[in-house]
């Protein structure tokens, strides 16, 4: 009797090991040591490079578009005109401009040295997919 309860830890044991070995999906964490080219040391044991990562828009620069409907704080400035062929100058003015419509706008996003950053190693433990920065 007392072999049953060992061989039930034994099966146990030999699956989490199969399950282990074929590297299955995971979370881990690493620090951006370098940005050119990108290195990433994962959780002080291994160093990845650009081969092996995945970049998401989250940690990245990308361009998006937006739409605005608002006004510029004031600003005072002149501006130039052309009346009867000559050319002249106003005097300063204060006053606000508009910005409306569809925007493409630039979101700055990109990894820096010292992110600390969100990884899921993909199966086999080949590649990481980089999910996004961890707020410090």
């Amino acid at each position: 009797m007392n072999s049953l309860p060992n061989l039930i830890e034994s099966i146990k044991k030999a699956a989490l090991d199969a399950v282990e070995a074929s590297k299955p999906c995971a979370i881990a964490f690493g620090k951006v040591t370098s940005t050119s080219p990108l290195k990433i040391n994962v959780e002080q044991k291994l160093t990845l490079t650009d081969a092996q990562l995945i970049l998401t828009r989250n940690v990245t620069d990308f361009k998006t578009n937006i739409t605005v409907d608002h006004y510029t704080e004031d600003i005072t400035h002149s501006h130039s005109y052309t009346d009867d062929g000559s050319s002249s100058t106003t005097g300063n003015n204060t006053h606000k401009h508009q910005i409306k419509g569809k925007k493409e706008i630039t979101v700055h996003n990109s990894l820096v040295v010292g992110d600390m950053v969100l990884l899921l190693r993909m199966q086999g433990g080949q590649q990481y997919i980089v999910w996004d920065r961890l707020v410090t």
